[in-house]
């Protein structure tokens, strides 16, 4: 028996967290995750700051994607302070969240195929990430982390050109999609390895507390935005792809990337609708940057690139929080890796990990 360090350096690393692999020569005996690496205390630092004061710190809840951990974080706070948010606020966080939605489906895509060997698709998905954060460059003044889903609203209005910019960007990613479906599922590399690879029944997914892609892979098709909707998606027509085992077994790495892609249409479709017509009025409620929120607590949750992102948020009556709880789907996704690695080829173990795309700032906070 060898003992196999996956992460937290490395080519292969799967983000700043290791998992230990146990090998019998190739075949993996046992996986165990070992997280802390990125632990910052956030949850704690929140005790520490102003409501309002605390959003930069939702950012790194997942860097990947950050206008989410904004956003849950500014809908648990209005349902305990009663906050109405002005509709273009609200239609203005859709359009973001789903631009931040595709962006992040990109970057797992390409890093998966980078996994694979595929280099050349990860270069077209970093460039097409890229061109969606040159939007969020346009609407928050930042790349990465934005800070702009702010409590009773977002930061900034929509800027001059913002429109139009976004709107070319959906032709253009529209047109890629089957260029790039074809790139990944046309050839056999990415049937060949993935197919039938790590499946994930429905039953295991609800019992391991799976959400987004990764349990909807598994065949049930459960969305926050359609099953307890925020911000009107209740108004919005799109679909929810879910894994059929079309080339494989139902809820294996495959169908994990097809849910993926699929999602980037849905997602650009979600947009487009949300463009028309953008509500006349203000993008933010007036409050003062240091309000009490009353006493009592509240939970709010959105579907994030990696599923059902939660947060919880208790007042005492003061100008912050008493205490505030992130519940992120990544850090279920680790809880599979004992059981689901045990029995694997060691060549495929980065492959199975990278198909979750689990991000390590969820896990550790």
């Amino acid at each position: 028996m060898a003992i196999v360090s996956v992460g937290p350096l490395g080519n292969h690393a799967i983000g700043p967290f290791r998992i230990r692999i146990e090998t019998d020569g190739e075949n993996v005996r046992s996986g165990h995750p070992e997280v802390g690496l990125l632990h910052r205390g956030i949850e704690k630092i929140a005790e520490r700051m102003t409501w309002a004061g605390f959003v930069p710190y939702t950012d790194r809840v997942d860097y990947v994607s950050s206008v989410h951990g904004n956003l849950a974080y500014a809908l648990a706070v209005e349902r305990l302070a009663g906050i109405e948010v002005p509709e273009r606020a609200s239609r203005i966080r859709v359009i973001a969240t789903e631009l931040g939605r595709i962006g992040s489906h990109l970057l797992a895509l390409g890093a998966m195929a980078d996994v694979l060997g595929h280099r050349t698709f990860f270069m077209f998905a970093l460039r097409e990430r890229e061109r969606a954060n040159n939007l969020f460059e346009m609407l928050a003044g930042a790349r990465l982390t934005h800070s702009y889903a702010r409590i009773g609203g977002v930061a900034f209005d929509i800027t001059e050109g913002f429109v139009e910019k976004t709107r070319e960007f959906l032709e253009y990613i529209e047109t890629k999609i089957p260029e790039y479906s074809d790139l990944l599922f046309g050839g056999d590399l990415f049937r060949e390895r993935l197919s039938g690879l790590a499946p994930v029944s429905s039953p295991l997914a609800i019992q391991a507390g799976l959400t987004g892609p990764n349990l909807r892979a598994s065949g049930l098709k459960r969305d926050v935005r359609k099953d307890d909707p925020y911000c009107g998606y209740e108004r919005l027509d799109f679909g929810v792809p879910v894994g059929a085992g079309e080339s494989g077994t139902q809820g294996d790495a495959l169908d994990r990337v097809r849910v993926r892609l699929r999602e980037i249409s849905e997602s650009s479709d979600i947009v487009r609708q949300a463009l028309k017509g953008i509500p006349e009025g203000s993008f933010q409620s007036p409050i003062p940057r240091l309000f009490r929120a009353p006493e009592g607590e509240a939970c709010a949750s959105v579907e994030s690139p990696r599923g059902t992102l939660s947060v919880y948020v208790r007042s005492s009556g003061g100008r912050g929080p008493r205490r505030v709880r992130f519940r992120a789907p990544s850090f279920s996704v680790l809880s599979l890796f004992p059981g689901i690695l045990t029995g694997a080829q060691l060549s495929d173990v980065a492959a199975i990990v990278s198909s979750f795309d689990v991000c390590a700032s969820e896990v550790d906070r």
